[in-house]
């Protein structure tokens, strides 16, 4: 999906998860949300998945990115960080750490699932992870303000650590009007590796698919009589696929 564009592969990642839980995972069906329902939504979710037994419905927010930071809640409205600051530059101490995560500035990341699709481009790998947030909350100990201006570091963040100093996320700042990449809760995927629970059980090494970006070129150049035969073909190979392990 890189290959197609670097702006382009969040998008298509979504649509790719949508389409793998419709054809693989039998008890449960997607819809991809879209950007142009954005005005619309709720929450961050990306893709929305019912459980066909259960009936349940659940927002899924998808992040493909590089590793390193990781982006887990855009906080649109701008509420953590001037929470924060109301705080001073440091909390220490679990009780407090909680109280602050329990807030209402926080309520919206407590109720979305993130899953973060990672990629290492120089080895050529991926992974599938999913933040433990919950661990996450419980074990945070003391937060502390890093000033801007430092190395590459333009404006400054709350971070938030273990009591043993392990860096866990931290809130970037940057009020509604600033970019998404200005502000909101993110983590990384090095520093707060123990804080990530991998789907795919681990890295999965993979290869440029070079098919795949020829077979979509063409078919922006192609009509919809040749699309419908392509999907045709396409779900026969599906087909023939072995079923996931849980169906």
């Amino acid at each position: 999906m890189r290959l197609i564009g670097n702006k382009t592969h969040g998008d298509l990642a979504e649509i790719a998860i949508s389409e793998f839980i419709n054809q693989y995972m039998y008890d449960f069906s997607s819809t991809h949300v879209g950007k142009d329902l954005f005005r619309s939504k709720s929450q961050e979710e990306d893709i929305e998945v019912l459980n066909e037994i259960t009936k349940k419905k659940f927002p899924i927010s998808l992040k493909a990115y590089g590793v390193g930071p990781l982006q887990l809640s855009t906080d649109k409205d701008s509420r953590m960080f001037p929470m924060l600051e109301q705080e001073g530059v440091e909390v220490i101490g679990r009780d407090r750490a909680q109280t602050i995560l329990r807030a209402p500035a926080f309520a919206e990341f407590n109720d979305t699932n993130v899953l973060p699709l990672i990629y290492d481009e120089n080895p050529k790998r991926c992974n599938i992870l999913v933040f433990d947030y919950e661990r996450a909350a419980t074990e945070v100990n003391h937060i502390e303000r890093v000033p801007g201006g430092i190395g590459r570091r333009k404006y400054p963040v709350y971070q938030f650590h273990n009591s043993v100093g392990d860096y866990i996320c931290e809130v970037r700042y940057g009020d509604a009007s600033a970019n998404a990449l200005q502000r909101g809760l993110w983590t990384h995927t090095r520093k707060g590796l123990k804080y990530f629970e991998s789907v795919t059980g681990g890295w999965i090494d993979y290869s440029h698919n070079l098919v795949l970006v020829r077979l979509f070129s063409q078919s922006l150049i192609s009509s919809k009589r040749g699309h419908q035969a392509a999907l045709a073909k396409i779900q026969e190979d599906i087909d023939l696929l072995e079923p996931l392990p849980w169906n």
